[in-house]
């Protein structure tokens, strides 16, 4: 029997210490050290010491293998990660809790036309069986497990010979070959390890469903992001309908692809041409509302940029952002007040993409700053008008990445006057001459209110 030992596991990185620390060697993170219980001699039983260990190859040496990629039967899924799941990838898929995650994988599940093992170690089978009655979804192809043991869970995996595996999540499942608990470092590690073994060896594509942390980042060590192929975040406001399906790392394909669902009593939907629809209902005659042409990935989006700005009550000014990064609406405010000569630092500032999206864009900041000023002066944007363009320090409009499938999709949707940078390179002027070029803040100022 062997003994047992203990280890300090750093919760950032993965990295294992001897004794606690106060700060990681490893990654430099302060407070990340846990101690955990392990076996000894366990790392000299790692999964991959199994692996057969071939000779270096030059790379001209190297056959190209032309992967055939496996439809998952979700459109919206396909197109994110590249076209289709790839034989012997490992994919890992985060989201609150919440969110949708296991509905969606569910339904992938089902919609599979090939043999799909559903993995579940937080819910029984009676719990799938009516998340699947309540989408309206049944098959034949889908088999259901509830374990969370990684060793019986890959036995069940090599009798059945699945063309897909899914695990929800990876934060329950544990290794018999350590003792330390489920969802602790050293059990992730292993476990995903064991998984990663069996998809590489039979392979056998793998989804792993991670949960995340209140930071937003995926729970357990960094080095679980290393170790598989692909990382997606489903993201999204639980008290919205719409949904952001991210790739955050893609071996083999772009992670410059946006996916939107829509979720509904009936599962979740995915949108290919999602345009306009975070636009909502606006109300016309509102001040403190601006289009804004963000563009995840290749796909341009319209989203409703909506400000308030009030006096500051209670002496120190607020600034609240709901789905814009808080430090970049401040570096606005003081681009505004240095270079325009508003002054916003004794005001309260409040900005909300509606949607409930998560906008990362720079090419948001001219809708931010047109919708701020709106508010401020209580003036409306005129209807049709929308902006596209970064803001710099000195006040200068710059330029964005696909100008030109921007402002044809505003156009499309129904905006005729369009706001972007002058220095863009683009034909789209010649062809609508209501599209206005600007080169600074004071321009836009002008043009807008005098």
């Amino acid at each position: 029997m062997s003994s047992i030992k203990k280890a300090w596991f750093c919760q950032s990185c993965g990295a294992k210490h001897p004794q606690w620390l106060g700060q990681c060697k490893s990654c430099n993170e302060w407070n990340t050290l846990v101690e955990e219980i392990i076996e000894k001699g366990i790392e000299d039983n790692k999964s991959w010491s199994n692996m057969v260990k071939n000779e270096p190859l030059e790379i001209s040496q190297i056959e190209s293998l032309n992967v055939k990629r496996k439809r998952s039967g979700d459109d919206e899924f396909d197109r994110v990660i590249g076209g289709g799941i790839v034989p012997g990838s490992i994919c890992l898929l985060g989201g609150e809790p919440g969110i949708g995650k296991s509905t969606l994988l569910l339904q992938i599940a089902i919609k599979k036309n090939q043999n799909v093992l559903y993995v579940s170690g937080e819910e029984s089978l009676q719990q799938i069986k009516m998340r699947a009655e309540r989408i309206d979804l049944e098959s034949k192809n889908c088999s259901v497990l509830s374990e969370v043991s990684t060793k019986k869970i890959i036995e069940t995996a090599e009798n059945t010979s699945p063309d897909l595996l899914i695990i929800d999540s990876i934060q329950t499942a544990y290794s018999p070959y350590l003792d330390s608990s489920p969802g602790s470092v050293s059990q992730i590690k292993e476990s995903a390890a064991e998984f990663l073994k069996f998809s590489k060896t039979k392979n056998i594509p793998v989804i792993l469903v991670g949960h995340i942390t209140k930071d937003g980042n995926l729970a357990g060590p960094k080095i679980l992001e290393h170790m598989v192929d692909v990382v997606l975040q489903f993201e999204g406001d639980r008290h919205h309908i719409y949904r952001l399906l991210r790739p955050l790392k893609n071996r083999f394909g772009s992670t410059q692809e946006l996916g939107v669902y829509e979720m509904s009593d009936a599962g979740l939907k995915g949108i290919l041409n999602p345009g306009g629809i975070l636009l909502g209902d606006r109300e016309k005659g509102r001040s403190g509302s601006a289009i804004g042409i963000a563009c995840e990935g290749t796909q341009p989006l319209l989203v409703e940029v909506q400000s308030l700005v009030s006096t500051a009550v209670y002496g120190t000014p607020q600034r609240s952002c709901t789905g814009f990064e808080t430090r970049r609406l401040n570096m606005l405010l003081a681009v505004l007040e240095k270079r325009c000569g508003f002054k916003l630092g004794a005001k309260d500032v409040f900005l909300n993409i509606t949607g409930g999206m998560k906008i990362d864009d720079p090419a948001l900041d001219l809708a931010v700053c047109a919708a701020i000023l709106s508010s401020n002066a209580d003036i409306p944007i005129p209807q049709g008008f929308a902006f596209t363009g970064e803001v710099g320090l000195s006040g200068e409009i710059r330029p964005v990445n696909r100008i030109e499938q921007r402002i044809g999709e505003g156009i499309k949707i129904g905006f005729e006057t369009i706001y972007y940078s002058q220095k863009s390179k683009t034909k789209t002027s010649n062809q609508n001459k209501n599209c206005i070029q600007i080169n600074t803040m004071e321009q836009m100022v002008a043009s807008l209110f005098g």
